[in-house]
């Protein structure tokens, strides 16, 4: 199957580098999400890989070939980088038929694609009578047009209804199942964890990181347990016993850090304390970015970036 692959990719506008060598692969088979604060270089890169601007350094592949060296591109990869692109004076069964034909698609794609994405129905309305989430919808269409291998997303739930972003993301996750490669930009973290199987992170156009989801939320929390019991003496001569630090909320609950539910509760067990509740604290995904790139976020307003110091601060051991 197709990746995509960056190697040492480097675009400069006169002093100020948008990407400085920046080298990742997107694999098939999984969803990739593409993160970054605004002026990462996300979107820079993302035209880069398709050809849409030259680099200064490095490379930016698809299957091993620049994206200018494709034949028929749609064929290969589908990417939506602005919902606005369609001319307003079509229609989306004129748009989608124009795509097709430059790129050797059967007519009959036209149809399977606005069907899928909800558009049957408006196919002869003109695109400048749609919603965001309508020109949205017509993106993804072209998108699937050429049933490609690659796809790239950037804020592909921007403008949908409740029920479209339930849609895109069963769409995305389906493609990648499919064995295709798929990256996705976006800035709704809680979306994005609800999808990506693997995240590549950005911060003033460097490499921040690159790992799988777990792996990313692991590498930025400490192990954390909430608890409660109903002999609490007990069970706090025995954490302490350990060497474990017990706090107590006011809804009864206890904290304890460096360690996790299984070893708590093993514990618990080998001294027969009953425990009525007893679960891992897991560091969210908004949580981990923002602990992340907190010193890469040029634009973040001041009190904003003292708040995220400090609780980085009072994180640390």
């Amino acid at each position: 199957m197709t990746s995509i692959d960056v190697h040492q990719l480097t675009k400069a506008y006169g002093t100020t580098r948008a990407v400085d060598r920046l080298s990742f692969r997107v694999r098939p088979g999984r969803v990739t999400g593409f993160l970054g604060p605004n002026g990462a270089g996300k979107s820079t890169t993302m035209r880069l890989v398709l050809g849409l601007d030259r680099p200064t350094g490095g490379t930016a592949t698809i299957g091993g070939r620049p994206y200018a060296q494709l034949a028929e591109p749609l064929r290969t990869v589908g990417a939506l980088l602005d919902a606005e692109a369609a001319h307003g004076s079509r229609t989306p069964r004129s748009h989608l038929s124009v795509l097709a034909a430059s790129n050797g698609i059967a007519a009959s794609r036209v149809e399977a694609v606005l069907e899928e994405t909800g558009l049957a129905d408006v196919g002869a309305r003109r695109i400048k009578t749609f919603s965001l989430g309508m020109r949205q919808r017509l993106g993804i269409a072209a998108v699937l047009l050429g049933d490609p291998e690659v796809v790239m997303l950037d804020e592909p739930s921007n403008g949908l209804d409740p029920e479209g972003i339930i849609w895109i993301r069963e769409l995305m996750k389906r493609l990648a199942r499919e064995g295709r490669t798929v990256l996705v930009s976006s800035h709704l973290m809680n979306e994005t964890a609800s999808f990506a199987d693997h995240l590549v992170v950005l911060g003033r156009g460097r490499l921040l990181a690159d790992l799988p989801m777990q792996e990313f939320l692991e590498s930025r929390s400490r192990p954390r347990v909430h608890l409660r019991t109903t002999e609490q003496a007990r069970l706090r001569s025995v954490l302490e016993a350990k060497g474990l630090t017990v706090v107590q909320a006011e809804d009864g609950r206890w904290a304890v850090d460096g360690v996790t539910a299984k070893v708590i509760g093993t514990l618990a067990a080998d001294e027969g304390i009953p425990l009525l509740e007893l679960a891992d604290e897991r560091a969210t995904l908004e949580q981990a970015y923002l602990d992340l790139t907190a010193d890469d976020t040029p634009f973040a307003a001041s009190t904003f970036a003292a708040s995220t110091t400090s609780t980085r601060q009072e994180a640390r051991p």
